[in-house]
Protein backbone atom coordinates (compact mmCIF):
# COMPACT_ATOMS: atom_id res chain seq x y z
CA UNK A 1 0.00 0.00 0.00
CA UNK A 2 1.54 3.31 -1.08
CA UNK A 3 1.94 5.88 1.71
CA UNK A 4 2.69 9.46 0.67
CA UNK A 5 4.69 11.49 3.14
CA UNK A 6 6.07 14.97 3.59
CA UNK A 7 8.25 16.38 6.35
CA UNK A 8 6.86 19.13 8.57
CA UNK A 9 8.54 20.63 11.62
CA UNK A 10 6.27 22.41 14.10
CA UNK A 11 7.69 24.69 16.77
CA UNK A 12 5.17 25.94 19.32
CA UNK A 13 4.81 29.68 19.70
CA UNK A 14 2.78 31.66 22.14
CA UNK A 15 2.93 35.36 23.05
CA UNK A 16 5.30 35.72 25.96
CA UNK A 17 6.70 32.23 25.47
CA UNK A 18 10.26 33.55 25.81
CA UNK A 19 9.61 35.63 28.89
CA UNK A 20 11.55 33.30 31.16
CA UNK A 21 9.62 32.55 34.35
CA UNK A 22 12.53 30.43 35.58
CA UNK A 23 12.58 27.94 32.71
CA UNK A 24 15.96 26.59 31.60
CA UNK A 25 14.73 25.97 28.03
CA UNK A 26 12.67 28.63 26.21
CA UNK A 27 10.66 25.86 24.52
CA UNK A 28 9.28 24.74 27.90
CA UNK A 29 5.92 26.26 28.86
CA UNK A 30 5.55 27.73 32.38
CA UNK A 31 5.69 25.14 35.16
CA UNK A 32 6.99 22.33 32.92
CA UNK A 33 10.16 20.26 33.32
CA UNK A 34 12.09 18.45 30.60
CA UNK A 35 12.11 14.66 30.41
CA UNK A 36 14.05 12.37 28.08
CA UNK A 37 11.67 9.48 28.83
CA UNK A 38 8.17 9.04 27.45
CA UNK A 39 5.99 8.50 30.54
CA UNK A 40 2.91 6.32 30.12
CA UNK A 41 -0.22 7.78 31.69
CA UNK A 42 -3.72 6.49 30.88
CA UNK A 43 -7.21 6.82 32.31
CA UNK A 44 -7.78 3.06 32.09
CA UNK A 45 -6.38 -0.23 30.77
CA UNK A 46 -4.68 -0.34 27.38
CA UNK A 47 -7.08 -1.66 24.73
CA UNK A 48 -5.76 -4.12 22.15
CA UNK A 49 -7.32 -3.34 18.80
CA UNK A 50 -7.41 -5.90 15.97
CA UNK A 51 -6.30 -4.05 12.83
CA UNK A 52 -8.66 -6.11 10.68
CA UNK A 53 -11.53 -4.62 12.70
CA UNK A 54 -10.03 -1.17 13.35
CA UNK A 55 -11.97 1.78 11.97
CA UNK A 56 -11.82 5.55 12.32
CA UNK A 57 -14.96 7.56 11.64
CA UNK A 58 -16.21 11.13 11.59
CA UNK A 59 -19.85 11.73 12.51
CA UNK A 60 -21.38 15.09 11.61
CA UNK A 61 -24.04 16.96 13.54
CA UNK A 62 -26.50 16.01 10.77
CA UNK A 63 -25.80 12.31 11.22
CA UNK A 64 -23.60 11.76 8.16
CA UNK A 65 -20.86 9.22 8.79
CA UNK A 66 -17.47 9.00 7.08
CA UNK A 67 -15.27 6.00 7.88
CA UNK A 68 -11.82 4.61 7.06
CA UNK A 69 -10.44 1.12 7.60
CA UNK A 70 -6.80 0.61 8.59
CA UNK A 71 -5.62 0.03 4.98
CA UNK A 72 -7.61 3.07 3.85
CA UNK A 73 -5.98 5.27 6.50
CA UNK A 74 -2.50 4.13 5.50
CA UNK A 75 -3.26 4.89 1.85
CA UNK A 76 -3.94 8.56 2.59
CA UNK A 77 -1.21 11.23 2.24
CA UNK A 78 0.76 11.37 5.49
CA UNK A 79 3.08 13.92 7.07
CA UNK A 80 6.14 13.32 9.21
CA UNK A 81 6.08 15.98 11.92
CA UNK A 82 8.50 16.92 14.68
CA UNK A 83 6.71 18.44 17.66
CA UNK A 84 7.04 19.08 21.39
CA UNK A 85 4.71 17.36 23.87
CA UNK A 86 3.49 18.87 27.13
CA UNK A 87 1.64 16.82 29.76
CA UNK A 88 -0.66 18.36 32.37
CA UNK A 89 1.38 16.48 35.02
CA UNK A 90 4.16 19.00 34.15
CA UNK A 91 6.60 16.96 32.06
CA UNK A 92 7.55 18.02 28.54
CA UNK A 93 9.27 15.95 25.86
CA UNK A 94 10.84 17.97 23.04
CA UNK A 95 11.41 17.22 19.33
CA UNK A 96 9.35 14.03 19.05
CA UNK A 97 8.83 12.63 15.54
CA UNK A 98 5.55 11.20 14.30
CA UNK A 99 3.93 10.04 11.08
CA UNK A 100 0.24 10.57 10.55
CA UNK A 101 -2.63 11.82 8.42
CA UNK A 102 -3.55 15.51 8.83
CA UNK A 103 -7.09 16.11 10.03
CA UNK A 104 -7.59 18.47 7.07
CA UNK A 105 -7.31 15.42 4.81
CA UNK A 106 -9.90 13.45 6.76
CA UNK A 107 -12.30 16.38 7.04
CA UNK A 108 -11.86 17.65 3.47
CA UNK A 109 -15.10 16.13 2.14
CA UNK A 110 -17.06 16.36 5.37
CA UNK A 111 -19.90 18.90 5.25
CA UNK A 112 -20.43 20.39 8.68
CA UNK A 113 -21.20 23.68 10.41
CA UNK A 114 -19.94 22.37 13.76
CA UNK A 115 -17.58 24.45 15.91
CA UNK A 116 -16.81 21.68 18.41
CA UNK A 117 -15.62 18.09 18.37
CA UNK A 118 -15.77 15.17 20.77
CA UNK A 119 -13.02 12.62 20.27
CA UNK A 120 -13.87 9.01 21.16
CA UNK A 121 -11.33 6.27 21.85
CA UNK A 122 -11.36 2.50 21.91
CA UNK A 123 -11.78 1.80 25.61
CA UNK A 124 -14.32 4.58 26.18
CA UNK A 125 -12.11 7.66 26.74
CA UNK A 126 -13.37 11.01 25.41
CA UNK A 127 -12.01 14.54 25.12
CA UNK A 128 -13.46 17.70 23.57
CA UNK A 129 -11.85 20.54 21.63
CA UNK A 130 -12.77 23.22 19.09
CA UNK A 131 -12.86 22.10 15.46
CA UNK A 132 -10.50 24.95 14.53
CA UNK A 133 -7.81 23.27 16.66
CA UNK A 134 -8.00 20.23 14.39
CA UNK A 135 -7.29 22.29 11.28
CA UNK A 136 -4.52 24.52 9.96
CA UNK A 137 -1.74 21.95 10.29
CA UNK A 138 -2.33 21.53 14.03
CA UNK A 139 -3.59 17.92 14.35
CA UNK A 140 -2.98 14.44 12.94
CA UNK A 141 -4.13 10.85 13.30
CA UNK A 142 -0.66 9.49 14.09
CA UNK A 143 0.29 5.84 13.67
CA UNK A 144 4.11 5.85 13.79
CA UNK A 145 6.44 7.30 16.43
CA UNK A 146 10.21 7.71 16.16
CA UNK A 147 10.32 5.51 13.05
CA UNK A 148 8.35 2.59 14.48
CA UNK A 149 4.70 1.56 14.60
CA UNK A 150 3.00 3.35 17.47
CA UNK A 151 3.13 1.13 20.57
CA UNK A 152 -0.17 0.31 22.32
CA UNK A 153 0.91 2.00 25.56
CA UNK A 154 1.39 5.26 23.67
CA UNK A 155 -1.94 5.00 21.87
CA UNK A 156 -1.30 2.54 19.05
CA UNK A 157 -2.40 1.58 16.58
CA UNK A 158 -3.36 5.25 16.10
CA UNK A 159 -3.89 8.29 18.28
CA UNK A 160 -4.92 11.88 17.84
CA UNK A 161 -1.94 14.23 18.00
CA UNK A 162 -2.70 17.87 18.92
CA UNK A 163 0.68 19.04 20.27
CA UNK A 164 -0.22 22.69 20.90
CA UNK A 165 -2.55 21.57 23.72
CA UNK A 166 -1.84 19.51 26.84
CA UNK A 167 -1.37 15.87 25.97
CA UNK A 168 -4.67 14.62 27.42
CA UNK A 169 -6.31 16.26 24.37
CA UNK A 170 -4.25 13.97 22.08
CA UNK A 171 -6.54 11.00 22.67
CA UNK A 172 -4.90 7.58 22.53
CA UNK A 173 -6.50 4.66 20.61
CA UNK A 174 -8.63 7.08 18.62
CA UNK A 175 -11.84 5.60 17.23
CA UNK A 176 -13.99 8.52 16.05
CA UNK A 177 -14.61 12.24 16.06
CA UNK A 178 -18.12 13.49 16.66
CA UNK A 179 -18.77 16.99 15.29
CA UNK A 180 -21.06 19.11 17.48
CA UNK A 181 -22.83 22.47 17.32
CA UNK A 182 -22.47 22.94 21.09
CA UNK A 183 -19.52 22.13 23.33
CA UNK A 184 -19.62 19.30 25.83
CA UNK A 185 -16.94 18.12 28.30
CA UNK A 186 -15.00 14.90 27.80
CA UNK A 187 -13.64 12.53 30.45
CA UNK A 188 -11.03 14.71 32.16
CA UNK A 189 -12.84 17.97 31.44
CA UNK A 190 -15.84 16.65 33.34
CA UNK A 191 -13.53 15.71 36.22
CA UNK A 192 -12.21 19.26 36.68
CA UNK A 193 -9.52 19.68 34.02
CA UNK A 194 -9.51 22.84 31.93
CA UNK A 195 -11.89 22.80 28.98
CA UNK A 196 -9.21 24.00 26.52
CA UNK A 197 -5.78 23.11 27.92
CA UNK A 198 -3.21 25.59 26.54
CA UNK A 199 0.18 24.76 28.15
CA UNK A 200 1.57 28.25 27.54
CA UNK A 201 -1.29 29.71 29.60
CA UNK A 202 -1.05 26.92 32.24
CA UNK A 203 -4.65 25.91 31.66
CA UNK A 204 -4.47 22.72 33.67
CA UNK A 205 -7.62 22.80 35.73
CA UNK A 206 -11.02 24.47 35.75
CA UNK A 207 -10.57 28.16 36.52
CA UNK A 208 -6.93 28.40 35.41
Amino acid sequence: MMCWMQEVVRWPFSPGAFAGRGRSDPKLPPGQYLTEDFPVLSAGPTPRVDLTKWEFSVLTEAGARHAWSWPQLLALPAEQVTVDLHCVTKWSKLTTTWLGVPLETLLANVESAADYAMVHSYGGYTTNLPVEDLLGGQAWIAYRYDGDDLAPEHGGPARLLVPHLYLWKSAKWVRSIELMLEDSPGFWEGAGYHNYGDPWREQRYYGD
